[in-house]
C-alpha cells in the first residue's frame, strides 16, 4: 500500500470506512456502530442472503493501535467468523495489508458443501478491498488535499454515498443537507420545494457538493414528470447557490452536478466541454440546471459542473437495471446498438469529485466519463461476456418508444461520445482506463 501502516490504520478508524469497503455487488447496510475500532466496540450490519435480510453483529478485539484489529462475529449468518486486519510497515511511506478470514459455515455438515463458494466469495471481497484501498491511498497522496468541511446534498444516492465515504475516510468532515428537520450531528435542514434552508449552518464550510435531483429514467415522462425533473434540479440549485452567495464566510467551491445529456443526440461527434449543447428536453434541463448556480458564480465562488456519464454500479443506476435480464440470458443491444455510451465506474465518479475539490484551476463544466466511450453493441457484448451469458436478444428502438415515449430517444438511444478533456488536462488519473476493467471491478469479476 502506498502509505504508512499508521496512515492505513487511521483510514479504517474514520467515518465511512465500512461503507467504503462494502463491494457494490453486495447488499449491505450499516445499522449501528459503537466506539470505532477500539477493543469491545461493535458494528451491526444488515446483509442479504438472496432475498433474506440478516443482522450481522461484529465485535472488535485484539487491537494494536497503528498495526492491527480483529472483527469477530457475535451474531450473524456464520457459525463463526474471525477477520484479522494487519498493517505491516515496509518503509516510512509504504506498508503491506494482511487480511485473514477464518469461518465456520452454518448448518454443520450440510453447510460444508458451501465452503468452496464461500471461500471464493471471500477472495472476491478481499481483492476488491485491496485494490480500492490502494487506489484511495494513492489518490490521497497525489492530491495532498488538506482536511475540509464538505456539505453534500443527495448524500444517500448512488454517487453521493460513494463521495461521502471517500471523503470521510480521507479525513474530511462531512455534513449532509436533508429534506427534513435535522435530527443527527452533521445534518443540515433544507426544503427546496418551500424555499427554506438553514443558511447559518453553512457559514464557514469549505466546499459544497450538490448532487440532489429527481431520477430521470425511472418511468415514462408525463408532463408532470418532466416538470418535476426540471424543478427538482433548478429550484434546489438556485436556492442553494443563493444561500451560499449570501454568506459572510462563503465556501471556496460549489460542485453542482450536471450530465452528458446536455449534449443531446450527437451521433459520432466527439464531445468535450466546449461542445455546443443539444436541443432536446434533457439538454434544456441540464442547461437550466447549470445556470441555476449563477448566484454563487456571481458571488465569486468557484463553481464546477461535473457532467456525469452513465455511472456504473450494480448498486443502482443503468447497470443495476441491465443486470437481471443479462443474467437471465435475455440481454442484448438496444435500438440497433450503434449509439455511443460514455460510462464511468462509481469509484472513478467519486474520485473525480475529490479531484475537483483539490484542483482549484478547474471551473465550469467538467465531463465525468471514462476515457473509452463505446458503442452500445460493444457494451452489451462485453457485459454478457463478463457475466458468461449470451447477448442475443436485441431491443428494437420502436419497442422502446412504445414503452417509454420521449424518454427512449432522449435517455436510452441518444448517442454521446464524450471526451473527459478537462479531467485529463488537470492530471486526473483514471482508476479504470477501459470499460472492461470498470465492469470487472464493480461486479467483482476480475
Amino acid at each position: 500500500m502506498p502509505c504508512s501502516a499508521e496512515e492505513l490504520y487511521g483510514w479504517h478508524e474514520r467515518p465511512g470506512a465500512l461503507e467504503r469497503l462494502a463491494p457494490p455487488w453486495e447488499r449491505a447496510r450499516v445499522v449501528a456502530r459503537t466506539g470505532g475500532i477500539a477493543n469491545g466496540s461493535t458494528v451491526t450490519l444488515e446483509v442479504h442472503a438472496g432475498p433474506v435480510a440478516v443482522r450481522w453483529v461484529a465485535r472488535h478485539r485484539d487491537v494494536v493501535p497503528g498495526r492491527q484489529f480483529v472483527d469477530e462475529q457475535v451474531h450473524g449468518p456464520f457459525a463463526s467468523w474471525v477477520h484479522l486486519h494487519r498493517m505491516i510497515p515496509v518503509s516510512a511511506d509504504q506498508c503491506e495489508l494482511e487480511e485473514r478470514i477464518e469461518f465456520t459455515p452454518p448448518f454443520g455438515p450440510l453447510g460444508a458443501a458451501a465452503v468452496p463458494h464461500l471461500r471464493q466469495t471471500c477472495e472476491r471481497l478481499l481483492a476488491y478491498r485491496h485494490r480500492l484501498l490502494a487506489d484511495d491511498m494513492a489518490a490521497a497522496r497525489e492530491l495532498g488535499l488538506a482536511p475540509m468541511h464538505v456539505v453534500v446534498t443527495g448524500a444517500s444516492g448512488l454517487i453521493g454515498s460513494a463521495v461521502v465515504s471517500l471523503l470521510g475516510t480521507g479525513g474530511h468532515q462531512i455534513s449532509r443537507l436533508v429534506r427534513r428537520p435535522a435530527a443527527a450531528p452533521g445534518e443540515i435542514s433544507w426544503d427546496p420545494a418551500r424555499g427554506s434552508i438553514d443558511s447559518a449552518a453553512l457559514e464557514g464550510v469549505d466546499a459544497v457538493v450538490h448532487l440532489a435531483g429527481e431520477g430521470i429514467a425511472e418511468r415514462r415522462w408525463s408532463t408532470a414528470r418532466k416538470q418535476a425533473i426540471l424543478t427538482s434540479r433548478t429550484e434546489g440549485t438556485r436556492l442553494l447557490a443563493s444561500a451560499l452567495a449570501g454568506l459572510a464566510r462563503r465556501p471556496r467551491v460549489l460542485i453542482s452536478a450536471s450530465a452528458v445529456g446536455i449534449y443531446g443526440d450527437r451521433r459520432d461527434e466527439l464531445l468535450d466541454e466546449s461542445s455546443e449543447p443539444g436541443r432536446d428536453f434533457l439538454a434544456n434541463v441540464c442547461q437550466a440546471w447549470e445556470a441555476a448556480a449563477d448566484p454563487a458564480r456571481a458571488a465569486g465562488i468557484r463553481v464546477v459542473h461535473p457532467r456525469f456519464g452513465v455511472v456504473l454500479s450494480p448498486g443502482g443506476g443503468a447497470l443495476a437495471r441491465l443486470l437481471p435480464p443479462f443474467r437471465a440470458g435475455v440481454g442484448g443491444p438496444i435500438g440497433g446498438g450503434s449509439h455511443w455510451m460514455s460510462t464511468i465506474a462509481i469509484d472513478d465518479a467519486a474520485g473525480a469529485i475529490q479531484h475537483i475539490l483539490a484542483r482549484e484551476a478547474l471551473a465550469g463544466p467538467v465531463n465525468v466519463a471514462g476515457p473509452e466511450p463505446v458503442r452500445n453493441a460493444d457494451f452489451t457484448r462485453l457485459l454478457a461476456r463478463i457475466l458468461r451469458r449470451p447477448a442475443v436478444v436485441p431491443v428494437p428502438a420502436a419497442a422502446l418508444r412504445v414503452l417509454f415515449g420521449e424518454l427512449a430517444d432522449a435517455a436510452l438511444l441518444a448517442s454521446q461520445r464524450v471526451d473527459p478533456a478537462a479531467l485529463r488536462r488537470s492530471g486526473y488519473v483514471f482508476r479504470h482506463r477501459s470499460l472492461e476493467d470498470s465492469l470487472r471491478f464493480v461486479l467483482g469479476r476480475d
